[in-house]
């Protein structure tokens, strides 16, 4: 059988940047062990199947595959999918919300219109922010190949923090040091998988010229997943943000624009909004169509 699909450059305005991902539609007949071997053969950090929903209320069933395992729920994903079917629906229809169904929970998404394009893809996290185990910061700096020192403690330890996808989350002294981090699979090995945490998420809030206007910068490393860097993880920065914005005063900024990618020459940019009176964190950005076929099946 032949399924269409499409791919999008998401969390940029520029083609070849961002996060790629492959959407397959109408992937109904598809079994979980096609999916993952299509996933497989994308090699993105993730891809994601368009299934009819189990409610017809909501607007489409979607599973999310990186190229070693299923996930629940993902940031980009749900941006790139929500752009691809916005697209495909065209201007007569110009939805303006979505709602999927996850294995994390139902996921809305908001699509703005510029003109006759899709514009900015919003989507809302299924559950707001939970934490999990605190971890020593020697023993973290170890699993990034870093001294001790590059680990910052003071706003918070690293630890698991999650808005429907668990990750361990740390705080980099300097810009240099972020850059400068490789995971060291030995002594990562014995801090995760844990409490469903399979990827590490650093950040810095030092940035350089070619980090742009942001707030802070982020680099993401799945080695479980078959992702050795991601280019732009949606899931994990609303996790970070979330978790920045419940340390900060009741009265400080909760939104953040933050880069990811640049160290491996695929600039990403993420907006992000917390403190929304459901207190749910909201993870937005933009994409660029790039490929569309058939695969054979």
């Amino acid at each position: 059988m032949r399924y269409p699909f499409t791919t999008v450059d998401v969390f940029t305005r520029h083609r070849f940047g961002g996060n790629p991902l492959a959407v397959v539609l109408d992937a109904d007949t598809l079994d979980e062990t096609q999916m993952q071997a299509i996933a497989r053969e994308f090699n993105y950090s993730e891809t994601t199947f368009v299934l009819r929903p189990a409610d017809e209320r909501h607007t489409a069933r979607v599973r999310i595959f990186t190229p070693a395992c299923e996930v629940p729920f993902a940031g980009h994903p749900n941006v790139g999918t929500a752009h691809v079917l916005a697209a495909r629906a065209g201007l007569d229809a110009r939805p303006e919300r979505f709602v999927f169904e996850e294995k994390a929970g139902l996921v809305p998404v908001s699509i703005g219109w510029q003109g006759d394009t899709v514009g900015t893809v919003e989507l809302t996290a299924p559950v707001s922010l939970s934490t999990g185990s605190r971890f020593d910061a020697g023993a973290v700096a170890a699993s990034l190949s870093l001294d001790a020192g590059a680990i910052r403690t003071d706003r918070h330890p690293p630890l698991i923090a999650s808005v429907g996808l668990p990750f361990l989350v740390v705080e980099i002294t300097s810009r240099s040091a972020l850059a400068a981090a490789k995971i060291d699979f030995g002594a990562i090995s014995k801090l995760l998988p844990t409490e469903g945490a399979d990827a590490i998420y650093p950040y810095c809030r030092e940035l350089r010229a070619d980090d742009g206007e942001v707030d802070f910068t982020a680099r993401m490393f799945a080695p479980w997943d078959g992702v050795a860097e991601d280019p732009a993880t949606g899931s994990a920065t609303g996790a970070a943000c979330s978790l920045i914005a419940s340390l900060a005063p009741p009265h400080a900024p909760r939104r953040f624009r933050v880069a990811q990618g640049v160290d491996m020459k695929r600039p990403s940019r993420l907006d992000i909004r917390t403190g929304e009176p459901d207190g749910l964190v909201r993870i937005g950005g933009t994409c660029v169509p790039v490929l569309s076929g058939f695969i054979e099946v």
